[in-house]
């Protein structure tokens, strides 16, 4: 909902459950019956007029406020199971996800966003980057390649197999670089570099 907040009414309402039809039908999606795209998460961009939104569909979906009306920008399924929170990095169409699947990923949706809008940062995201998968396993962090999708499916620039349910995050400067900071069903903070971005 898109609020008023001098007239403390809504202006704008939408059903993420309206586009689910044509899940259902998909076979790779058997589970969604169970899973309907309730909202767990809304992360505004710097910009001020672009937000995301995490589902328990497991879809992440952007949106651009468009005066008194928000129109969906793009929508793509990001985790297998719901995505409990999601955080756009400052000045930036870099998008972090955490899931109920234990993943935490970052995405770049400038290049959508960017059709109607300019980048809100002075520098462009133009240049390709490696999309690196970062694995933790045993106490440890792996990272790997992975290629780009030759159907200009969006594939997430960094994975991270965190492991636990991840039930917040974000992204912060410590000692002048970039980190993720998770929080879980645990009683520990972890810490994930960004060296890359």
């Amino acid at each position: 909902m898109l609020w008023n907040l001098q007239k403390a009414r809504p202006l704008w309402i939408t059903n993420l459950q309206e586009d689910e039809t044509e899940e259902m039908e998909d076979p790779q999606s058997p589970g969604q019956l169970l899973n309907p795209a309730l909202a767990h998460s809304v992360s505004v961009a710097s910009c001020g007029n672009i937000f995301s939104c995490g589902a328990e569909d497991g879809k992440i979906r952007i949106f651009r406020v468009m005066g008194v009306k928000c129109e969906q920008e793009l929508g793509f399924k990001g985790h297998t199971l719901g995505v409990s929170h999601v955080c756009f990095l400052p000045e930036s169409y870099l998008l972090l996800t955490g899931g109920n699947d234990g993943k935490i990923m970052l995405w770049d949706v400038s290049s959508e966003v960017e059709k109607k809008q300019k980048s809100p940062t002075k520098h462009t995201h133009k240049k390709k980057t490696k999309r690196a998968a970062y694995t933790k396993q045993g106490g440890n962090t792996h990272a790997s390649v992975a290629g780009e999708d030759e159907h200009g499916k969006i594939l997430p620039k960094l994975s991270i197999e965190h492991g636990e349910k991840v039930n917040w995050l974000l992204s912060t400067k410590i000692k002048g670089y970039q980190n993720i900071l998770v929080a879980d069903q645990t009683n520990c903070i972890s810490v994930y570099p960004l060296k890359e971005f």
